[in-house]
């Protein structure tokens, strides 16, 4: 007689996929209704909370920054930021290089429908090629950090003649563990009407993909340009750390 045994086998986990493929199985189509409706959309999830924490370690390494900005010093609000130098960090470049060519469409559309002549290109190369010959040298994906009772100001990131009109914000700190308070926050100013606030509720990990200045917004009489500005309340406990992507350069 013969015994035969069964080999349990254990599949090894799944690979994390890249942060590239990432973004390229995101819902675009959503993405581009909460932008067309919103001005902004959240993504959940994006990074994990081993790549967040891998971007917070790096707040201390002050070699791979070009500049840090105590935002109280220039009535920004309360806390600090710093811009990172080039070459970046992986993990920024490829989330500049991934969601650029995803948003070029919507930047174009938005474009048409506002009468303005600026096309971008798909490649986000070429764009910071426009971008430095223009002398807008010097890179723009920050990290920022705050503290209790910090606070970013309504604002807009510009930084010179070339503009890419959509950026994105990733929260790496974990809401009721590291901090308290502190929401990202949008208002939408339309011609002859108040001021409209858009909230955006983001976990550790989670994205927004936001407007920059202005966007279109269809009327009775076609589309017409809304100004956009965004920022952050009140930090009510802990400390809270966020990355910007932003895909022009600064002069």
């Amino acid at each position: 007689m013969t015994s035969h045994s069964t080999a349990t086998s254990t599949l090894a986990p799944a690979p994390t996929p890249t942060i590239a493929q990432r973004v390229d199985a995101l819902d675009w189509r959503r993405v581009e209704h909460d932008l067309d409706q919103y001005g902004c959309s959240a993504i959940a999830q994006l990074l994990t909370p081993r790549e967040c924490d891998a971007l917070v370690a790096l707040y201390p390494r002050d070699e791979l920054y070009r500049s840090r900005i105590v935002m109280a010093r220039h009535g920004f609000g309360r806390g600090e930021y710093k811009y990172f130098a080039y070459p970046l960090p992986s993990p920024i470049d490829a989330l500049r290089g991934a969601f650029y060519p995803h948003l070029v469409p919507v930047a174009n559309r938005w474009n048409r429908a506002m009468d303005i002549d600026v096309r971008y290109p798909p490649d986000h190369a070429d764009f910071l090629r426009r971008c430095h010959d223009a002398g807008q040298l010097r890179p723009t994906p920050l990290i920022l950090q705050y503290g209790e009772g910090d606070y970013n100001c309504l604002h807009q990131d510009l930084y010179g003649e070339h503009v890419f009109p959509l950026q994105v914000a990733i929260l790496l700190s974990a809401p009721g563990r590291d901090f308290s308070g502190g929401e990202f926050v949008m208002t939408e100013q339309r011609p002859r009407m108040q001021s409209r606030a858009e909230v955006v509720p983001l976990a550790q990990g989670d994205a927004v993909v936001f407007t920059v200045n202005s966007r279109p917004v269809q009327g009775t009489r076609g589309p017409y340009r809304v100004n956009l500005r965004h920022g952050v309340s009140r930090l009510r406990s802990g400390h809270r750390h966020t990355v910007g992507i932003i895909f022009h350069d600064a002069s």
